[in-house]
């Protein structure tokens, strides 16, 4: 359904958002602890209009990573009939970044004299960034190590202060 993709997508950006670095350094405001996205979507001659009122996240049975919170609005059927929709709901939540940065070394110009032997590098940049995916084991080694935070345990607790933060 329409809906629950934007949902999904709403909450993967915020997600992808909370786990910069820019959020983590926010200036000090009141404290709230939940964030409202604005959800909107159609379907079968339907349109759905309100808010997802997100509260915490937490992993469900499966130990997967879940958005929980309060979703609230009005659905309006094609005939124009509407109804009030409020319930807790969770739903998928993920990071989706599938490379990660291992590696930026920026070597500047280099004269060097050894001995009578004269050594001239220009500017070096070297950038190594690992592929996660399947086949990749490698890639997926270095993104499971750079990326020790991903356990849904761990990215749950650091979600939610951050949460609690904004």
């Amino acid at each position: 359904m329409k809906i629950t993709r934007f949902v999904v997508a709403s909450l993967f950006l915020f997600a992808t958002a909370l786990a910069t670095p820019a959020f983590v350094s926010a200036q000090s405001q009141s404290k709230n602890t939940s964030l409202t996205v604005p959800v909107v979507g159609s379907g079968s001659g339907s349109t759905f209009a309100g808010t997802f009122q997100l509260q915490k996240f937490a992993t469900d049975s499966t130990g997967q990573l879940v958005a929980t919170g309060l979703l609230s609005g009005v659905v309006t059927s094609a005939t124009g009939a509407t109804t009030s929709i409020l319930r807790t709901i969770s739903i998928p939540a993920a990071v989706g970044n599938t490379t990660c940065q291992i590696l930026h070394l920026d070597l500047g110009p280099l004269s060097l004299d050894l001995l009578g032997l004269q050594v001239n590098l220009s500017e070096v940049v070297l950038d190594i960034t690992a592929q996660a995916g399947s086949g990749n084991l490698l890639g997926n080694l270095l993104c499971s190590v750079a990326n020790l935070l991903n356990n849904p345990s761990g990215l749950v607790n650091l979600l939610n202060q951050i949460l609690a933060a904004l």
